[in-house]
């Protein structure tokens, strides 16, 4: 459905944070790093293990080391949908740069350099839409069994006009948790709450978007994960939106990983199909 994946930036764009929570309680429960900021970055024998805003819909509860870049990007990403004619769109090289300011706290910068969407005989491409993002992590960034984190955002309306995308400032906050389960599983769950415009771009309504998922290692540094989303708006006439997704993680090494995924839409308003692989790199 072209509406719900314009209002959300694509799903797998919010790309989350998948099940990091096994990395936290991995970390050393008696370091301080409260110390470290922009200017005075974490030594890397103090960073924390690496944990993603992607592939998964599920956003991070842990912050980028204070004074370090996180790059996290899709090769491609891929949605087709047939309800109410044929639509599909390409993504290529969606992106989110993320600066460590703090040890608890980085900043975002979400762009899409190149879209294409075809709905039926027409076809428009260009530049997507932006976000600027803060994360902000409550609790559990250097240890313990759970995290807490609140991420506000403002999307900003950079898109070619030929997508017919609002003119106007979208944005919201973003509650991303994650918790380690017995066995070696793990949860991650966000509740975020956007203020988005109407299909005629008349009015601002209110989208709830809940996400839950499930993960763990497969063998050595490959792990995959399950995961469900719904949105629902506050929009007269609006449907709610249910998507089931999965992927596979593997770890190259400390600093680097590579993903893939798809989703697969649940609900008549939900997107029928979308895939997409990626990679995220840390210096």
């Amino acid at each position: 459905m072209r509406t719900a994946r314009n209002s959300a930036l694509l799903l797998s764009l919010s790309a989350g944070a998948w099940w990091a929570a096994p990395a936290a309680v991995a970390r050393a429960e008696n370091l301080d790093n409260s110390q470290f900021n922009l200017f005075n970055p974490t030594p890397p024998a103090l960073m924390r293990e690496m944990s993603t805003d992607r592939p998964d819909t599920t956003e991070s509860a842990y912050s980028v080391d204070a004074g370090h870049v996180q790059v996290e990007a899709s090769f491609f990403d891929y949605t087709k949908d047939n309800d109410g004619g044929d639509f599909e769109a390409w993504s290529v090289l969606p992106t989110n740069v993320k600066l460590g300011l703090t040890n608890n706290m980085d900043v975002q910068f979400v762009f899409e350099p190149y879209v294409r969407e075809e709905f039926d005989d027409d076809a428009v491409d260009g530049f997507g839409v932006t976000q600027l993002r803060l994360k902000i992590n409550l609790w559990g960034n250097d240890g313990g069994d759970t995290a807490l984190a609140v991420m506000p955002f403002v999307q900003f309306p950079t898109a070619d006009d030929d997508f017919g995308a609002t003119d106007h400032v979208e944005g919201g906050v973003i509650f991303p948790f994650a918790m380690s389960l017995p066995r070696e599983w793990s949860l991650g769950a966000m509740a975020e709450f956007d203020a988005v415009r109407d299909a005629a771009d008349e009015d601002y309504e209110l989208q709830f978007v809940h996400t839950a998922t499930l993960g763990h290692d497969i063998v050595g540094d490959l792990a995959g994960y399950v995961e469900y989303v719904g949105v629902a708006s506050t929009e007269s006439g609006a449907g709610y939106v249910a998507v089931l997704g999965g992927g596979l993680t593997y770890g190259v090494n400390e600093n680097v990983q590579l993903d893939c995924g798809v989703n697969v839409g649940l609900s008549e308003d939900a997107d029928d199909f979308n895939a997409f692989a990626g990679i995220s790199v840390r210096r």
